[in-house]
């Protein structure tokens, strides 16, 4: 991964991982999803967000004003 990429959000559950990297994409965030669960078992592991550093605050911003759990 390039630098500057920092982790916003982490779940054990891939779909709020998911709904995460889908709120920000809709507002041009870029976004990647890294996941790090078992491939065997998806009760083990999490699965990651990262976004680019400059983005931090407003990607924060974005995830309060949709009430979205971290």
């Amino acid at each position: 991964m390039e630098k500057n990429w920092i982790k916003i959000f982490t779940s054990p559950d891939y779909y709020r991982s998911e709904i995460v990297k889908q709120v920000l994409t809709e507002h041009h965030i870029d976004t990647v999803l890294l996941n790090k669960q078992a491939s065997s078992y998806h009760d083990f592991g999490d699965v990651e967000v990262y976004i680019h550093q400059e983005n931090f605050s407003n990607a924060i911003e974005i995830i309060i004003l949709n009430q979205i759990n971290l």
